[in-house]
């Protein structure tokens, strides 16, 4: 098993995301349909720091996996039809998220942790944006960042990496280096702030508490231990069963 993901640096949209599974040479049926004859399975998320797409499935069928990778981040067709359903299901998504007191807590702690920074914002964003987001909006994100400097891709499994490579000659070699006008985006630095916020609603049966304290950056040579330390580890939880902490 092999998995491949495309990863764009900086936070997009959800609904560029979810717009974008249409291509110009496969319609969203025709690519669910050449994923699924692979057995395969395509998705994407998008966090605070990083947008990805990525493909699960098997080792022979890399150079189809890479090209139907190259073709979704380079081709999307971003019809108006499908970005109208996707708007709707996007502001059905912050109605749950909205409804999550948990979801709701961990946006507050990042919110108060890197106020007037970028990862302060929530990875959803704002209905009005969802509302109001058209085509030409989403087309100048991506010919603004969907550039080669901000993006890797990644494989993990049975890959021969001379083979990957020329994949990804052959597939993104169209990615432009250039910004229009050099007008390279320029990234915020993002301060964490030592603060908190309490809400207090005695009508609630719960308290809901999220705690940080400021870790590795990326940069730092710590972080790839403590990413393997955190796998190594895991969560836990009270309903697990065994303790009677919550960690």
């Amino acid at each position: 098993m092999v998995a491949s993901m495309w990863r764009i640096t900086g936070p997009v949209n959800r609904a560029l995301i979810k717009a974008g599974y249409g291509t110009k040479k496969h319609p969203q049926s025709a690519l669910e349909q050449a994923v699924e004859s692979m057995g395969a399975h395509l998705s994407a998320y998008t966090s605070r720091e990083h947008t990805a797409y990525y493909m699960k499935t098997l080792a022979k069928d890399l150079p189809k996996a890479v090209e139907l990778l190259a073709e979704v981040v380079q081709s999307s067709s971003l019809s108006e039809a499908d970005i109208e359903l996707q708007r709707s299901v996007v502001l059905r998504e912050l109605e749950e998220v909205q409804g999550s007191l948990q979801d709701v807590c961990l946006d507050v702690l990042h919110a108060t942790a890197f106020q007037g920074t970028p990862l302060g914002h929530s990875v959803i964003g704002p209905s009005a944006n969802a509302r109001t987001l058209t085509r030409n909006d989403l087309v100048e994100y991506i010919n603004s960042h969907y550039k080669a400097p901000r993006m890797v891709l990644a494989t993990a499994g049975g890959v021969n990496h001379d083979e990957l490579v020329g994949l990804a000659k052959q597939h993104f070699s169209g990615v432009s280096f250039e910004y229009e006008g050099d007008a390279v985006p320029v990234l915020s630095p993002c301060r964490f702030t030592g603060s908190e916020i309490r809400m207090r609603d005695d009508a609630m049966p719960l308290a809901h508490i999220a705690i940080a304290v400021e870790g590795a950056g990326v940069a730092s040579p710590d972080i790839v231990p403590l990413m393997v330390a955190n796998s190594i580890i895991g969560s836990y939880d009270i309903t697990f069963g065994g303790g009677k902490v919550s960690l």
